[in-house]
C-alpha cells in the first residue's frame, strides 16, 4: 500500500511538473506580454489627465446629536414640522441637484478656460489671464454648449472667434476689442477682463485659449456624479465632502463655496420660516382672544338661565344602570336560545340517542342525566337480549316517561326566561325614560363648556410658542460650521501608477497564459506521451522525433535525435519479441490509422537500425494500395504483389540486398494490383512468411492503415509483434478509440504503441542524440512554435 501511495505520489508530481514545463518552455510569450502591457500601461499614464481629490469636513446641526433645531420644531407636537432635519437629511440635501447647480451658477463654474495641448488640454482655471462675465444673460444661456477663441493682441486689445459656428459676435477690427468692452452675442452680453493671475499666467507666448461654455445641467450632473459626503463616524454629526478634479484648485474652490452657498440658503429658509410663523401666531392669538371672550360669557348666561348643578354624575349612574339590565337580558336570551336548542334535538332525536349535558342549568341537569344514564344501560343490555325482552320495554317506557319529564321541565324555564326577560326589559326601559328627562340643556352647557375648553388650551398654547419662536429668531446661525476648509494632496488619487502597472504586469502574464490554456484545450491533436496517458493500456516502446532529414534512412554514423529514439525502440522491441523461438525470425508489423502517419519512414529506418545491429533483416513493402517505400530507399517494380499472383516467380529472385548495409534486405510492394485484398487472401502468402520467418533474423513488414481498408487485418496472424504508430500533432485524440478497440478485441497480435514526428525540444527537459548538431533557429521565429 506504501508503494502504491509513493507512486501515486509520483504521479501527481509528474504531472505538475509537467505542466509547469509546458508554460515554462513557452516563457517567450510571458516576456513578449508582459512588455507589451507595461509599454500600454505607460503609455495611458503618460498621457492620461492625473485626477486630485480635496475634502472639507464641516459639523451639521443635528438635533439628535447636538445643535439647535428649526423654528418648525415649536409646532412638532401639533403634527406641524414633523419632518424635523438630521444629518441624513443634511446630506441628501448637500448632495441635491438643485444646490449642486445654484453653486455652480453662481460661482461660473460652467465657464472654462483651456489651452489645447499636442495629447492634452489644460484647463487653467485660476491661472487664466481672463475673467469672463455675463451680463444681462438670455434664457438659453444655461442650455447650449459653445466656444470661442481668445486671443490677445496687445496689452489693451484682444481678438474673439466663434468657434461654434453661430455667427453671433461681432467681429471686431483689425484693432480687436478692448478689455472690459461689452460684447453682444445671441446669449447675451459678455464682458472681458484682465484677472489678476494675469502677470502670472502661463500664456506668455499668446497662445489661444479656447473659452468653453457649457450647460448648466451637464457641468452639474458632472459635479453631483464625483461629489462624495458621508459621515465620519455614527455617533457624530461631522460629515466629511470630497470630490476628484483634474484641476485641485477647482475641487477646492467647489467645496468651499458648496458649503457657503448650503449655509446662505439654510439660513434664508430659516428667516422665511420665522417671518410666517410669527406673523401665523399674532393673527391666531387676536382671533382666540376673541373667541375664548365670547364663548366665557355663553357659560355664565347658560348656567344662571337654566340653575344648573352638577349633572353629569347622576346621568353617570342612570347609564351605569342601564347597561347592567342590558347586559342580564342578554344573558337571558343566550339562555332561551340554548333551551330552544335542546327541545328542537329532543323533537329530532330517537330513544337511544342521548341528550347534551352541562348546557342547560336547574333540575333539567338531572333529568337529563337520568335520561342518558337509562339509555346506556337499555344499549349494553340490548347486546345480549332482544327488542321483546322485557327489561328492555321497561326501560323503554321509563324512557318515554323520563323524555317527557324533561321536556316539561325545559318549557318551564322556558317560561320563566321569558317572564324574566320582559321584566329585565321594563327596568332598562325605565332608567332610558331616566336618561331622557336628562334636561336638553345638559347636551348644550357640554357644547359650549367643550369650547370654552378648547379655546383656553389653544390661547395658552399659542402665547407659549409665541415666546420660543422669539427666542429662535434672536439664535439664528449657520447650519453646517466648517471644521476643515477644502484642501487637496499634491499627489494624484488616479491614476494609481503602481496599481496599474502591477494590472499591466498581472495582464502580461495571464494574456499568453490565457491563449496558450485556450490553444491546448482546443487542440485535439496528440503531442507526446503525456497525451496517451490514462486514455490506453496498449504498451508505449517511444517516440521518434522530427528527423532533420526525412527521407534518408539511418546510417551507422548517425548521431540525431531521430536515430537514437529508433535505437531506444530497437531495445524495446527486444522485450516485445522475446518469446520468440531463436531459430524463427521475428516478424514486426508496422500499421497506423491514417496515410501520411510515418509508418513507412518508421518502418524503413527500424529496419536499418536492426541492420546495422549485425543483424540480418528484411524488409517487405506490403501496403500493396499504396507503396511508398520507394520514396526512402532504391526498389525495383517487381515485389510482393507480382510473386503473389504469379506461379512461375521465385521469392528468392524478388528480395533486394540494399546497397551500404550488409545485413538489409528489401521486398519492395510491387506493381499495385486491382483486387489488394483477394491477393492478400491468397494462401501463397502463408508460404512466404514460413519460407521468409526460416531465412532472417527480423522480418519488418510495413503494411496499410487499419482504419481504411482490411489488408491489415488479413495478413495480422502472421505477426509476432504488432507495431502501431501514431503521428504528433496529426492524429486527433479521439481516434484512440480505433486503437483501444483493436487492442481490446485482439485483432493485432501483441500490439505496441510508437509516436512519431514528436518535438525534442518540448517534454522533460532533454532531447534524443548526444553531440548532435541542433539548428539554431531564431528566438523571435520560436515563440509561436508549438
Amino acid at each position: 500500500m506504501e508503494n502504491n501511495m509513493l507512486n501515486e505520489n509520483s504521479e501527481q508530481d509528474f504531472q505538475i511538473r509537467t505542466i509547469i514545463d509546458q508554460y515554462a518552455s513557452r516563457w517567450k510569450w510571458f516576456f513578449l506580454g508582459i512588455c507589451i502591457c507595461l509599454s500600454v500601461a505607460y503609455i495611458y499614464l503618460r498621457y492620461t489627465v492625473p485626477q486630485y481629490r480635496a475634502s472639507t469636513t464641516i459639523l451639521v446641526k443635528d438635533e439628535k446629536k447636538g445643535g439647535l433645531s428649526s423654528e418648525l420644531a415649536a409646532f412638532a407636537d401639533m403634527g406641524i414640522g414633523g419632518g424635523n432635519s438630521n444629518i441624513d437629511n443634511e446630506i441628501e440635501i448637500l448632495k441635491s441637484r438643485t444646490l449642486i447647480e445654484s453653486t455652480v451658477r453662481k460661482m461660473n463654474l460652467n465657464i472654462a478656460f483651456v489651452v489645447e495641448g499636442k495629447i492634452v488640454n489644460t484647463d487653467l482655471f485660476k491661472s487664466a489671464p481672463i475673467v469672463v462675465n455675463f451680463i444681462a444673460k438670455k434664457s438659453n444661456f444655461y442650455t447650449f454648449r459653445r466656444s470661442y477663441e481668445y486671443t490677445a493682441l496687445s496689452a489693451n486689445t484682444f481678438k474673439l472667434e466663434d468657434l461654434s459656428g453661430q455667427g453671433n459676435i461681432l467681429y471686431p477690427n483689425k484693432k480687436g476689442f478692448r478689455y472690459g468692452q461689452p460684447i453682444e452675442t445671441k446669449y447675451g452680453t459678455m464682458v472681458i477682463y484682465k484677472s489678476v493671475a494675469a502677470a502670472k499666467s502661463v500664456n506668455e507666448n499668446n497662445t489661444p485659449i479656447t473659452i468653453l461654455i457649457s450647460p448648466l445641467e451637464n457641468i452639474a450632473a458632472s459635479f453631483r456624479t464625483r461629489l462624495k459626503v458621508e459621515p465620519l463616524s455614527k455617533t457624530s454629526s461631522i460629515v466629511e465632502l470630497s470630490i476628484v478634479d483634474p484641476v485641485l484648485e477647482k475641487a477646492e474652490f467647489f467645496l468651499d463655496n458648496l458649503v457657503q452657498n448650503y449655509n446662505e440658503e439654510a439660513a434664508a429658509d430659516k428667516n422665511f420660516i420665522s417671518e410666517n410663523t410669527s406673523k401665523f401666531i399674532a393673527s391666531r392669538l387676536a382671533l382666540i382672544t376673541d373667541e375664548l371672550d365670547g364663548v366665557e360669557q355663553k357659560v355664565e348666561q347658560f348656567k344662571n338661565n337654566n340653575q344648573l348643578t352638577d349633572i353629569e354624575t347622576e346621568a353617570r349612574l342612570f347609564i351605569e344602570g342601564s347597561s347592567e339590565y342590558d347586559k342580564k337580558g342578554v344573558e337571558t336570551d343566550i339562555e332561551l336560545n340554548v333551551i330552544a336548542s335542546v327541545l328542537d334535538f329532543m323533537k329530532k332525536s330517537k330513544q337511544s340517542d342521548l341528550l347534551p349535558t352541562n348546557i342547560v342549568s336547574g333540575e333539567a341537569i338531572g333529568l337529563i342525566g337520568s335520561y342518558n344514564q337509562l339509555v346506556l344501560d337499555r344499549n349494553r343490555i340490548l347486546k345480549s337480549a332482544t327488542d321483546a325482552n322485557p327489561t328492555v320495554i321497561k326501560m323503554e317506557q321509563q324512557l318515554s316517561s323520563l323524555k317527557s319529564n324533561v321536556v316539561s321541565s325545559l318549557s318551564r324555564m322556558q317560561s320563566n326566561l321569558e317572564i324574566q326577560k320582559r321584566d329585565l326589559n321594563r327596568q332598562e326601559g325605565l332608567l332610558n325614560n331616566k336618561i331622557g328627562r336628562i334636561p336638553v340643556q345638559e347636551r348644550q352647557f357640554r357644547v359650549i363648556a367643550r369650547q370654552q375648553k378648547v379655546k383656553e388650551e389653544l390661547y395658552l398654547y399659542l402665547l407659549q410658542k409665541r415666546e420660543e419662536t422669539a427666542i429662535f429668531l434672536s439664535a439664528t446661525e449657520d447650519n453646517a460650521r466648517v471644521i476643515d476648509a477644502a484642501k487637496g494632496s499634491d499627489i494624484p488619487v488616479a491614476p494609481k501608477k503602481n496599481i496599474i502597472y502591477l494590472g499591466a504586469f498581472l495582464m502580461g502574464i495571464l494574456i499568453p497564459f490565457g491563449i496558450i490554456y485556450l490553444m491546448d484545450l482546443l487542440d485535439t491533436k496528440i503531442k507526446s506521451r503525456l497525451d496517451l496517458e490514462g486514455k490506453t493500456m496498449i504498451p508505449f516502446i517511444g517516440d521518434v522525433p522530427t528527423s532533420d532529414t526525412p527521407s534518408e534512412i539511418i546510417i551507422s554514423e548517425s548521431r540525431t535525435s531521430s536515430a537514437e529514439a529508433l535505437r531506444i525502440i530497437r531495445t524495446n522491441l527486444e522485450f516485445m519479441v522475446s518469446k520468440v523461438p531463436e531459430d524463427q525470425a521475428k516478424t514486426i508489423f508496422l500499421t497506423s490509422t491514417f496515410p501520411k502517419e510515418g509508418k513507412t519512414f518508421v518502418s524503413a529506418n527500424l529496419a536499418a537500425t536492426f541492420a546495422l545491429s549485425g543483424k540480418k533483416v528484411l524488409l517487405i513493402g506490403m501496403d500493396i494500395r499504396n507503396p511508398r517505400l520507394d520514396e526512402y530507399l532504391t526498389l525495383p517494380d517487381r515485389g510482393v504483389t507480382n510473386y503473389l499472383s504469379s506461379k512461375s516467380l521465385v521469392l528468392e529472385d524478388l528480395i533486394v540486398k540494399y546497397e551500404g548495409y550488409e545485413h538489409f534486405y528489401v521486398l519492395p510492394a510491387g506493381v499495385v494490383p486491382p483486387n489488394p485484398a483477394e491477393l492478400l487472401m491468397n494462401k501463397k502468402v502463408d508460404t512466404l512468411f514460413e519460407t521468409l520467418k526460416n531465412q532472417f533474423d527480423y522480418i519488418i513488414v510495413d503494411t496499410a492503415p487499419v482504419s481504411l481498408v482490411t489488408d491489415t487485418l488479413l495478413i495480422a496472424k502472421h505477426a509476432d509483434c504488432f507495431i502501431y504508430v501514431a503521428r504528433a500533432n496529426f492524429l486527433e485524440k479521439r481516434m484512440l478509440n480505433i486503437v483501444n478497440t483493436l487492442y481490446r478485441e485482439q485483432k493485432l497480435p501483441n500490439m505496441c504503441l510508437l509516436l512519431n514526428d514528436t518535438d525534442s525540444t518540448k517534454g522533460y527537459g532533454y532531447g534524443y542524440g548526444y553531440g548532435s548538431k541542433i539548428e539554431n533557429i531564431p528566438w523571435y521565429k520560436k515563440i509561436f512554435k508549438n
